[in-house]
């Protein structure tokens, strides 16, 4: 059992910076979404994310339910967006928001995303109070003018290309 208190933690995780991510999946179970910084690349062959979601999430049933999801990387300018998708607005509110397109699993993708990544999840993890999700990318769409959108020190941040 780990010594380390939660708020040092906590702490400690606010110093390491994040893409602003939001996730989304549709089926039998309905359609969900919500805003994820914890999403990282686990190998390119075959091309797999990994997307971690807390059990005690009012989306986790709908998630819990459906083999596939999008993860779309969000660019500067769509804080408005993430914070609609990590909050408590309902959830066919969040998806009135932003232009959304039907990606390659049926999982609504973003259109305006810095990336979206169209994913069957292979397998799933239970650590501690969250499930880990293995996802195999099926199907990527990329914004042609990366402006980036981060999540360091409890705040966003947005990653300008710089000017040639």
């Amino acid at each position: 059992m780990s010594h380390v208190e939660k708020l040092l933690f906590r702490d400690a995780m606010a110093c390491m910076g994040a893409a602003v991510n939001i996730i989304t999946t549709a089926g039998p179970a309905g359609r969900a979404g919500f805003t994820a910084s914890a999403v990282c690349s686990v190998t390119d062959a075959p091309p797999t994310l990994l997307v971690c979601l807390n059990r005690s999430a009012s989306v986790w049933p709908v998630f819990s339910q459906h083999q596939h999801l999008c993860v779309n990387t969000l660019a500067a300018g769509q804080e408005p967006l993430s914070a609609l998708f990590g909050g408590k607005t309902p959830m066919e509110a969040r998806f009135e928001s932003g232009r959304w397109q039907t990606g390659a699993t049926g999982c609504p993708r973003l259109e305006d995303a810095l990336a979206s990544f169209d994913c069957r999840i292979s397998s799933v993890v239970s650590v501690g109070t969250h499930d880990v999700l293995l996802c195999e990318v099926v199907d990527i769409v990329c914004h042609p003018e990366p402006q980036g959108l981060v999540w360091f020190d409890r705040r966003y941040h947005a990653l300008l290309r710089p000017a040639c």
